[in-house]
């Protein structure tokens, strides 16, 4: 099985070491690439105007806010069922990278609202449990700082990541299950697109270049907390055998 080949430590790493600078390389010149044409090149908005610009960082960010945890829960079952220890570690790396994109999204989501719905801040669906996805997060680190114990760390924090995933929908639908100020899906719809493509084009290639970067990142924190066990297991060894 192909997640079996690479869940062993040696041969993740070294695929991870062959596709990281490609990754990194592609992400940067599309995340480059989609905001500049989505700050300066493309048109504003017939009703919000500049405002909308906030949209080519705010979007993406909430995309990969519940992409990370998608990851981590699926990492967590992995690891739940395959007993492989490189899930856990990967899920483990995702967590702060997920923590930052849903901060991103809250904040630009309220600095977006202010213009266009007269506040900051309301205790909209979509607003609330994005606001939920945030402390998921902070709760996912917070059992992984607490709990010594490298076994039951990955078991809790694992368990723990399954159950947080059912905020998941209810962010992507709160907006069709519910009457909220957030306006409905314009982007990932059952009738397709709503937005132009103008304004679609840019949004689709930062979040591309977004995605690759994060992909990389979560690679470079997997291969770092792996070389951190092994120095951790050699020093443990030495330690026994003096």
């Amino acid at each position: 099985m192909f997640l079996d080949y690479y869940a062993n430590p040696y041969r993740f790493e070294s695929l991870a070491k062959k596709i990281l600078p490609f990754f990194f390389v592609c992400g940067t010149l599309l995340l480059c690439a989609g905001l500049y044409i989505g700050l300066f090149a493309s048109p504003p908005d017939y009703q919000q105007k500049e405002t909308v610009r906030i949209m080519y960082i705010h979007v993406p960010s909430a995309w990969l806010g519940m992409g990370c945890f998608v990851g981590m829960g699926l990492s967590s079952i992995f690891f739940l069922i395959r007993r492989h220890q490189l899930g856990y570690i990967i899920a483990k790396t995702t967590a702060p990278i997920g923590l930052i994109f849903s901060l991103i999204c809250l904040i630009t989501g309220s600095l977006w609202g202010r213009p266009t719905w007269g506040t900051y801040w309301i205790w909209d669906a979509r607003l609330t449990s994005m606001l939920i996805l945030f402390f998921l997060y902070m709760a996912y680190i917070l059992i992984n700082t607490l709990i010594q114990d490298f076994h039951k760390a990955a078991k809790v924090s694992s368990i723990f990541a399954l159950v947080g995933l059912i905020d998941i929908p209810i962010i992507k639908f709160s907006v069709e299950w519910w009457n909220t100020l957030h306006q409905k899906a314009s982007v990932v719809r059952s009738g397709g697109p709503s937005i132009d493509a103008s304004m679609l084009t840019p949004l689709l290639v930062t979040a591309s270049g977004l995605m690759l970067l994060v992909i990389a990142l979560i690679f470079l924190g997997t291969l770092t907390e792996l070389n951190r066990l092994k120095i951790k297991r050699h020093y443990r060894q030495r330690v026994y055998h003096e």
